[in-house]
């Protein structure tokens, strides 16, 4: 459920940068900027959200992402889009208001997996008895 809605905020989120950065400032129909979203939202879903928002942080995530858009907007805007300064100005504007907006689904993505992970039964010894040892001087045999 909290991947369904994580993807409607970033279609939704993508959908009014990609509209203000292309549409509003510069000629671009709906097709693209419907396009851009739904790549935007697919592959920083996955790549960010899944696979590194875990592991590196939300500070690192966001950067990615950040670039991750940039780069989507550069390599798909080539193809698609005419302008150079369209590409490049509208680049950059989607990607600062994704990346605003990512602040708040970080947050409630964290937040949700905080609250799955208390839920969640851990296997092995509790984390208060994991590095309890004992250690003892071994006693030489011969020396009695």
């Amino acid at each position: 459920m909290k991947a369904a809605q994580a993807l409607v905020i970033k279609l939704i989120v993508g959908l009014i940068a990609f509209s203000i950065g292309l549409d509003l400032f510069f000629v671009a129909n709906l097709a693209d900027v419907i396009s851009f979203s739904v790549a935007s939202a697919i592959i920083s879903y996955i790549v960010a959200d899944r696979l590194l928002l875990e592991r590196v942080g939300s500070t690192n995530t966001l950067l990615v992402e950040f670039l991750l858009n940039y780069l989507l907007v550069w390599v798909f805007g080539a193809i698609l889009l005419n302008d150079y300064l369209q590409i490049a100005w509208g680049s950059v504007i989607a990607s600062t208001i994704i990346t605003g907006a990512e602040v708040v689904v970080h947050r409630f993505l964290l937040k949700t997996e905080s609250a799955r992970q208390k839920h969640v039964r851990r296997q092995g010894a509790t984390p208060k008895l994991r590095f309890v040892t004992e250690f003892a001087k071994d006693e030489d045999p011969t020396k009695k």
